[in-house]
């Protein structure tokens, strides 16, 4: 970022702080970036948040599948059903068909485990929230 290859990680985070700028790992299981022609999706990616003076700038360090357009959640789902039994892969059927509103059952898993609670109060968080994770666990806890 500043030419210096040889630079002492730590000195690096003290100029940065000096300059106003805060790094921030996320732990992020998953990332979609949603185009016109197709959906980026990154599973695993290590993403970065950089705050220099109220300026937010993200970045996404892995290898992206490329789906067809609007159909990223649909391809997680579907590869999540085949470690599934055939009812709950019915379930995720069900979710997606009952419109735009539909929360992921791979979404309720992760509110539910993160939170300690059943899917069905995960569910209800998740709802409640419009479907923002960090929003549901937050309000979980």
């Amino acid at each position: 970022m500043f030419g210096g290859g040889g630079m002492n990680p730590r000195k690096m985070k003290q100029m940065m702080k000096q300059m106003g700028i805060d790094v921030e790992e996320i732990d992020a299981e998953r990332v979609v970036i949603e185009t016109a022609d197709a959906d980026l999706v990154f599973d695993g990616a290590q993403v970065t948040k950089m705050d220099a003076q109220g300026q937010e700038t993200y970045q996404i360090v892995g290898s992206p599948s490329e789906v067809e357009s609007g159909s990223a959640v649909g391809a997680v789902e579907a590869g999540s059903g085949d470690a599934t039994d055939a009812d709950g892969a019915e379930d995720a059927t069900d979710a997606t068909d009952a419109g735009d509103a539909a929360i992921p059952d791979e979404d309720v898993a992760l509110v539910a485990e993160r939170a300690g609670v059943p899917k069905s109060t995960a569910r209800e968080a998740l709802e409640d929230a419009n479907g923002d994770l960090a929003a549901a666990i937050a309000d979980l806890e």
